[in-house]
């Protein structure tokens, strides 16, 4: 006989999720150390890079939120320091991502995957193919001659081709998504510098078994559904990019072994499961501010479902068309994410702008207040001087009057 799914109200599903992101405890009250960005890393999986710095460096934000100020070059260190006390790498994983160095053999599966051009962009398939000769010239070059960069070959731009890249840089990347080569060091305009995985991962890593493909897939569904806490089977996959196939077998296993338990979620149309280790606290006292591609919001529906909050990226929207602003951060306060900020770091003015500042229906009386600390907190971090709210936004006024 087999006993009744347990019903979860969208309140404890939130909270759930929140304390499975790190938003269950407090900020560390003395200096942040490496070894609380680890803990947060271990919690998240993995840290999402874009090159997009109007405000920050996308993959900066998530430490901020949940760690309050901390020293940047931690995280940098950690990702391109000296090989010898790397303990993240970068690879294709919900993107382009900064991930435990441990996790590299769970990822070999797609490396293989992209060696025989598949689940790659069109415009480096040739390079699995016919084009493969020029790749393995430039492999042998690495090998010989140590790193390099795109702009040290035939420059990081060509004319057209897949986003205006060179013919180099092309190669380069489909080495990078075959695993041959990964990210020695990143230059101050950001750009990757390639030396062979063998010279950057510890090679413990390097010497470590590849695990076959199902037991890949479950281990990557379970790191996924540890850091959601509660989830749907499309939530799950999407963590890290994995197929339906995939991971609808791997989470048959993950039930039948009791590391995911299936729940429903009021309001959610579709089957839940919930970790066996996740924790469910009775209050969430969270006030943070949230990056675009943070875990909690990077998957749109699944932010409706928990929050009851609808959330766009208008970047690549037309100036006039945006509705709240270019580079918006949802604020999180308690379990609730209760208003938005159109932010951007004005560096040569030393002034972090607030663009426009829109509030939710309903937001709390104090939350002005509780937003305006919190931007305070990040300008101190960002080293600069300064806000500045323009008076955009059903918010803008109120916040204006705690900046003064």
């Amino acid at each position: 006989m087999t006993s009744a799914i347990e019903t979860l109200s969208p309140k404890a599903a939130r909270r759930i999720a929140l304390a499975a992101q790190g938003f269950g405890e407090a900020r560390p009250v003395a200096a942040v150390s490496r070894r609380h960005i680890a803990g947060v890393i271990a919690r998240t999986g993995l840290l999402q890079i874009d090159s997009v710095n109007v405000l920050t460096r996308m993959h900066y934000l998530p430490l901020f939120s949940r760690l309050g100020d901390y020293l940047r070059a931690l995280l940098e260190e950690a990702a391109w320091g000296k090989p010898a006390r790397r303990t993240l790498f970068e690879y294709w994983a919900h993107e382009a991502s900064l991930l435990p160095v441990e996790m590299q053999p769970l990822l070999r599966w797609r490396m293989a995957r992209a060696d025989r051009g598949e689940g790659v962009w069109g415009g480096i398939r040739p390079y699995a193919g016919e084009r493969r000769p020029e790749a393995d010239a430039l492999l042998a070059r690495i090998a010989a001659e140590g790193p390099m960069a795109a702009s040290d070959l035939d420059g990081a731009k060509g004319k057209g081709g897949w986003w205006g890249w060179s013919d180099s840089k092309t190669a380069l990347e489909w080495l990078f998504w075959t695993g041959r080569i990964t990210t020695r060091t990143r230059r101050a305009s950001f750009e990757r510098v390639y030396d062979l995985a063998e010279r950057v991962l510890p090679a413990a890593v390097v010497a470590a078994p590849t695990p076959d493909e199902p037991e890949a897939h479950r281990a990557l569904l379970s790191i996924a559904a540890k850091a959601l806490g509660v989830a749907t089977t499309k939530d799950l996959r999407d963590y890290f990019r994995q197929s339906p196939e995939d991971a609808r077998l791997g989470v048959a296993d993950l039930v039948e072994s009791g590391e995911l338990i299936p729940v429903q979620v009021e309001g959610w149309a579709q089957q839940a499961y919930l970790h066996r280790a996740a924790r469910r606290p009775r209050r969430i006292e969270a006030q943070a501010l949230l990056a675009p591609f943070d875990p909690i919001v990077w998957e749109r529906s699944r932010t409706e479902r928990l929050f009851g909050f609808r959330y766009r990226i208008e970047i690549y929207t037309p100036a006039h068309k945006r509705e709240h602003g270019y580079y918006v951060l949802p604020f999180l306060l308690g379990d609730a994410l209760v208003a938005r900020v159109d932010l951007k770091s004005d560096r040569a003015a030393s002034v972090l702008r607030v663009q426009a500042a829109h509030a939710e229906p309903y937001a709390p009386p104090d939350v002005a207040e509780r937003l305006a600390d919190e931007l305070r907190l990040m300008t101190r971090w960002l080293g600069l001087e300064r806000i500045v709210v323009e008076p955009k936004g059903d918010l803008a006024e109120r916040l204006a009057v705690h900046m003064s």
